[in-house]
């Protein structure tokens, strides 16, 4: 599998089709085969590429001690996204990568012709990353459904899943988060493969590590880039009650459900993802693609 240096770490990825670039940003307990069932549906309009983050299977594992630094995750991106330069790309994130993409656009714009964001667990609209008690209290009093969504996702979910790690328990810990982050039911139905990735990226530094970088509502505000916003149907509270917000707050937000699906709604129903994103880029197509309609060329700059 080729790989791709930067800033000092190897990065494995795949990429398919010619056209305007499309990179695709994975999230936890996951690696680039998350995106299998996109690659062959967008390489045939476009240049996709989907990365494996740092950490991730198969790239090097984290140093003992070290942070899994959101920070470190966005730097990455950013330095990825200047390797395929110099066009603006279509970036499509899910989760915790959907965050890092999120961050990405208000940071660097210029990168970015379009922007989908799957879920991101933006709690840090809300909150601090480690939410402290005055702080539900005080959205209890302003979002009651939000505050609910986070003390129920942080008693059943984040705050059980980061006391198994911490106690050594990374088997645990996975068992708590995917049934909080997925829904009993869902996660039930995972296959042995699907499952045996999300082993293969359970790091014990990310539920302990910095945890979510702050979020400021004016920067967002400031964000212009077409952005899709994606949830499930039957995805955990918490992440609607984010959406709602991000819906409240990005200018040029666009929002889609994708029926039979929970958090990871681009494997439970891909054919409706899938249709979702086509659209909304088709919608948003550089002059150059809305004029040839195939006829750009891209070359792979990491070869």
């Amino acid at each position: 599998m080729p790989k791709l240096m930067l800033r000092g770490a190897a990065l494995e990825y795949v990429e398919q089709g010619d056209g305007d670039p499309i990179v695709l940003v994975h999230g936890s307990a996951s690696d680039y085969r998350t995106w299998q069932a996109q690659m062959d549906a967008f390489a045939k309009r476009y240049w996709a590429i989907a990365y494996s983050r740092r950490y991730h299977w198969p790239n090097e594992p984290i140093a003992a001690q070290s942070d899994y630094s959101m920070e470190e995750h966005v730097r990455d991106l950013e330095a990825l996204l200047r390797v395929i330069g110099p066009a603006p790309v279509h970036l499509v994130g899910h989760s915790y990568g959907a965050f890092v993409s999120m961050l990405l656009a208000m940071r660097a714009p210029e990168l970015l012709r379009t922007l989908t964001l799957a879920e991101p667990p933006a709690i840090t609209l809300f909150t601090s990353s480690t939410p402290r008690p005055l702080e539900l209290v005080r959205l209890l009093a302003t979002r009651p459904r939000t505050a609910a969504a986070i003390i129920h996702f942080g008693a059943t979910g984040a705050g059980t899943a980061t006391a198994a790690a911490r106690r050594g328990d990374l088997d645990g810990a996975m068992h708590i988060f995917g049934n909080a982050v997925l829904g009993r039911a869902f996660y039930a139905r995972l296959s042995a493969r699907r499952l045996e990735q999300v082993r293969a990226n359970a790091i014990g530094a990310e539920f302990l590590g910095s945890g979510f970088a702050p979020l400021d509502d004016d920067a967002l505000r400031a964000v212009r880039t077409p952005t899709l916003l994606i949830g499930g149907a039957h995805s955990p509270a918490v992440f609607r009650r984010v959406l709602d917000r991000l819906e409240e707050l990005v200018p040029r937000a666009e929002r889609i459900t994708i029926p039979a699906a929970s958090h990871i709604m681009h494997e439970d129903n891909p054919d409706a993802f899938n249709a979702a994103v086509l659209s909304f880029l088709a919608a948003h197509a550089s002059p150059e693609r809305a004029a040839e309609r195939g006829g750009q060329i891209s070359k792979s700059p990491f070869k």
